[in-house]
């Protein structure tokens, strides 16, 4: 009931005045929740009991105490968990594990003699991205070395350079194609000394297989329509060209460097294979060193050109590279 002048009086059992003063709303405790009873400006005070609907002190101080709590459990968030909860974010692989990294071959590797390369080419991985992506790889099973201006056999006798042939005096690394027969490509690898290279003879074909298939029947020349077997794919130097589709546009490029060609580390294995040495092919015309051991294939593999019984039995496969370089001069 209202007295004289206005004033309120209380009655009995009446409630006793509150003082409640509202928060600031421009800087609220939790943005989107305060509510302002009526018409009553911040800091304004107001008397009475609690406005309906407003929410209890003890409650507030709850939720407030909770949102704290889930604001430091994301702080203290390792980086890999929020990583992996992130949709879309893809793994990168600079920043995998080193077994998951691509072992791209760098130039410190190329940089070798080229009897020591041309063995340790045996069971590395080449691979060739063609321009709509797709990748084809293929495991090397044979390669032939080339010591440079000594050697009889070799483009660079006598030290001669020419345009043909100035990949082989580029850094190690550095690609050799060039033309036989007027139609069909060879891959060499320049090694350590100037005119040494290696020539990659046979592939074992291991992804891209109908793809290279298609590769070698829209280029062989001859037994148009049959189906190529999976052995015949890579098993020479001009057919691994066809199936990778090498030609001479790759000449002098950089084997480390190439974002179309390169070479990968091979698979692991418990055991080094049994590698052959045996005399080069096609070269009939250098005097003795058409049999100097200089070709040299992995033991069994189905995949090689031409297999050398007499060789396979005359030198021993698990000798080094050293001994085979005592048998070459």
């Amino acid at each position: 009931m209202r007295g004289r002048g206005g004033t309120a009086r209380l009655g009995r059992g009446s409630l006793k005045p509150v003082s409640v003063v509202l928060p600031d709303t421009e800087h609220p405790a939790f943005p989107g929740r305060t509510r302002r009873p009526g018409n009553a400006r911040a800091g304004s005070q107001v008397t009475g009991s609690r406005e309906v609907g407003q929410m209890p002190a003890p409650l507030s101080r709850k939720i407030g105490q909770k949102k704290q709590q889930l604001a430091q459990s994301e702080q203290q968030q390792t980086p890999k968990e929020r990583l992996s909860s992130t949709p879309g974010l893809l793994r990168s692989i600079y920043f995998s594990s080193p077994e998951d990294r691509p072992a791209r071959l760098g130039p410190e590797y190329f940089d070798q003699p080229a009897v020591t390369l041309a063995r340790a080419f045996l069971g590395q991985v080449l691979v060739r991205r063609l321009a709509d992506g797709t990748e084809l790889r293929g495991r090397i099973v044979e390669t032939e070395a080339y010591l440079g201006p000594e050697d009889e056999a070799a483009h660079s006798r006598g030290g001669r350079q020419t345009p043909r042939n100035r990949g082989m005096f580029m850094k190690p690394g550095t690609l050799y194609v060039y033309l036989i027969y007027g139609m069909y490509f060879c891959l060499n690898v320049s090694s350590q000394g100037a005119g040494a290279c290696v020539l990659l003879r046979a592939l074992e074909p291991l992804e891209g297989l109908e793809t290279m298939r298609q590769l070698r029947n829209s280029l062989r020349k001859s037994t148009v329509g049959r189906s190529l077997k999976d052995r015949e794919l890579c098993n020479g130097p001009s057919k691994l060209c066809q199936a990778l589709a090498i030609d001479k546009s790759f000449d002098q490029r950089d084997l480390a460097q190439d974002e179309a060609v390169w070479l990968e580390h091979g698979p692991l294995e418990s055991s080094s294979p049994a590698v052959v040495a045996a005399a080069r092919i096609g070269i009939g015309h250098a005097g003795e060193w058409t049999q100097k051991p200089l070709r040299f294939y992995v033991q069994g593999s189905p995949w090689v050109s031409v297999v050398d019984r007499v060789a396979e039995q005359m030198y021993q496969p698990q000798q080094t590279a050293c001994s085979d370089c005592s048998k070459v001069k």
